[in-house]
């Protein structure tokens, strides 16, 4: 028995060496003697290289070889130094973001009906990997691709995800997670810590505690907003010790004669991520039980009177109809994913501490940013929610996917608790008695050893100097004629558009009396919106930058829906510079879109054509 436990050990021991000191040399320094030298063994497993076509025989003892290390561990080290090569490659080859196959010429390279039956040699399906999936993937991590909260992510999360993957642990059971059950709730943790600062004496007793949960760890935002919802609708309609056994058992419409509701209501705002719309659906109340809030013009914000307004309105309907509506949830947001703005979560706090409703704040994208400086003032009132959601691969630049839900009353987490004969029985100390979800990987290793790596000051270099590129994008949008600014950015999203210098000077004008012009304003908006949605086509084209597209009401034209673009600044290989290359392509675009549609929008005189408004 000891034997093969030396072996193993030792082989551990030259994988890690290999994949953290080895490898890095192989990669960079490939072209040295060395590296010639070790390269030159790895021509039969080279990519691309010409091989005679084998066929494989499906037996068993070639199948156990797949489930097992490769005979030799210079063999298993020369694919991973190819797979190495492979996404090196992808990452320095010049060109655009995005390749230049069409939709349907991609759909045809998938498009194989049948399962193959006969193995393939894993060197054959790399090479299809290699050429029909990597060479069309989109180059996310690329300075000049600003669209999407997806960004760069560091060279180390390859290795962590290796390893991962290679432990293969399922985080619903301690038997299938020994270690990682531990280091999950440690940095679980962590984020509780973030977030709501409690005493050093409260973490230090609870932080391995089985018996209660911090939060979850999920695959993803929607997850954990579905999490914190679910819990929410528990809390709502819980058992009351006698005739009734709580939603959980009895369901919605039980519950409702029970406490004798009419209907169970969530508020959050229309910058809401729909992820609270979904779990709305998944929990029985339906779509239209999801109440959106206006939010303030450009500020992005959710409308407290407003807000304050519905649920005066609700409270006169439930007067008339003779029975009330249960307010179950008020959610917050902490960086909107269309504009990166922050609800004003202390006023919310207060509102749903009025109305007896569960606070969730949904920081999704912004609750990583807690780890910026003077951040905590931007999210003051977060620490009164009683839950928050965060996602890992947004600002904690970990890769897709990863979800955060902690919790601020750990006992609350008694609600999402469940148990099986079979797997996460009574007593045990297994995560999976609080989780939605069942079996999970081992995801929040990443972040953990990302905080551990950067340490807290990193990461505030991290946001400083996306903050920093905010700040450029913004003033070169504000001293551009042809731009306007659609948003006042906070946490690294910036939307705006390209307006014409006529059509601009027109719609200055006609603002001084928005009512009296309101037909002519929704028809310039109506021409400006086709611009910029051509002008956006045109980018992606061209295919040397990107940013995204939205339609948005929440602008200086409210109500109307004017189409913006996007552009996000958290990639740490941006620079300032290329902000400008980028807007200037954009100006180009633009003016040259702008030639071509022109005659047909403005007559002789330069004056509006007649064009049916667009409300």
């Amino acid at each position: 028995m000891q034997r093969p436990a030396r072996k193993l050990s030792a082989f551990s021991l030259i994988f890690f060496i290999f994949f953290f000191f080895i490898m890095p040399v192989l990669w960079y320094v490939k072209h040295d003697i060395i590296a010639r030298g070790c390269l030159l063994k790895m021509d039969s497993l080279k990519l691309d290289a010409k091989h005679v076509q084998k066929r494989i025989e499906s037996t068993p003892e070639y199948m156990r070889k797949l489930f097992i290390m490769p005979d030799s561990s210079d063999r298993f080290m020369e694919f991973g130094a190819h797979l190495l090569d492979l996404i090196h490659d992808f990452f320095k080859e010049r060109g655009g973001i995005h390749s230049s196959i069409s939709m349907e010429k991609l759909a045809g390279l998938f498009s194989t009906t049948e399962m193959p039956a006969e193995p393939h040699l894993i060197k054959d399906v790399l090479n299809e990997i290699k050429h029909n999936i990597i060479r069309h993937s989109v180059k996310v991590a690329n300075p000049y691709y600003i669209g999407h909260m997806t960004s760069a992510v560091p060279y180390f999360m390859i290795l962590l995800e290796m390893i991962a993957v290679s432990l293969n642990q399922n985080q619903v059971k301690i038997e299938s997670a020994k270690a990682s059950s531990f280091v999950e709730r440690e940095f679980l943790c962590w984020i509780h810590q973030l977030i709501y600062r409690g005493e050093d004496v409260f973490y230090k007793k609870q932080i391995q505690n089985p018996q209660i949960a911090m939060g979850n760890i999920t695959s993803d935002g929607t997850i954990a907003n579905m999490t914190a919802l679910a819990m929410a609708m528990a809390r709502a309609f819980p058992p009351d010790g006698r005739d009734f056994k709580g939603i959980r058992a009895e369901g919605l419409v039980r519950a409702l004669e029970h406490y004798g509701f009419r209907q169970a209501l969530i508020f959050v705002s229309r910058r809401g991520h729909y992820s609270i719309c979904k779990a709305g659906s998944i929990l029985g109340i339906g779509d239209q039980s999801v109440i959106r809030v206006p939010v303030q013009p450009c500020i992005n914000k959710i409308d407290i009177g407003k807000l304050r307004s519905l649920v005066a309105s609700i409270r006169k309907e439930d007067r008339a109809a003779g029975k009330p509506s249960k307010f179950v949830a008020l959610v917050g947001i902490a960086g909107t994913t269309e504009t990166g703005n922050i609800d004003d979560l202390d006023a919310l706090s207060e509102v749903a501490r009025e109305i007896g409703a569960h606070f969730h704040v949904d920081a999704a994208w912004g609750g990583g940013a807690l780890l910026m400086e003077g951040a905590r003032d931007m999210m003051r009132g977060i620490e009164k929610a009683d839950s928050v959601t965060i996602d890992g691969h947004k600002l904690l630049y970990s890769p897709n996917s990863m979800g955060i839900c902690v919790f601020r009353n750990v006992s609350d987490s008694r609600f999402l608790y469940h148990t099986s004969d079979y797997i996460i029985r009574k007593g045990s100390v297994d995560q999976g008695r609080f989780t939605i979800e069942g079996s999970r990987p081992f995801a929040c290793l990443k972040p953990w050893a990302s905080i551990k790596i950067f340490g807290k000051m990193g990461y505030r270099l991290l946001f400083e100097h996306a903050r920093n590129l905010q700040k450029t994008f913004v003033e070169l949008i504000e001293q551009d004629p042809l731009f306007e600014l659609m948003n006042y950015p906070e946490l690294f999203i910036i939307i705006y558009r390209f307006v014409p210098e006529e059509l601009k000077a027109a719609l200055d004008r006609l603002m001084k009396n928005p009512r009296k012009n309101a037909e002519r304003i929704t028809a310039i908006n109506k021409i400006i919106n086709e611009l910029n949605t051509e002008l956006h086509k045109t980018i992606r084209d061209h295919d040397m930058s990107f940013v995204s597209r939205t339609r948005i009401e929440s602008t200086r034209y409210s109500p109307r829906r004017v189409v913006v673009l996007r552009a996000i600044t958290i990639n740490p290989n941006t620079e300032p510079a290329m902000l400008r290359q980028i807007l200037k392509e954009h100006r180009r675009m633009g003016i040259k879109l702008w030639r071509n549609m022109k005659d047909n929008c403005l007559d002789a005189r330069g004056r509006l054509r007649r064009r049916q408004a667009d409300n």
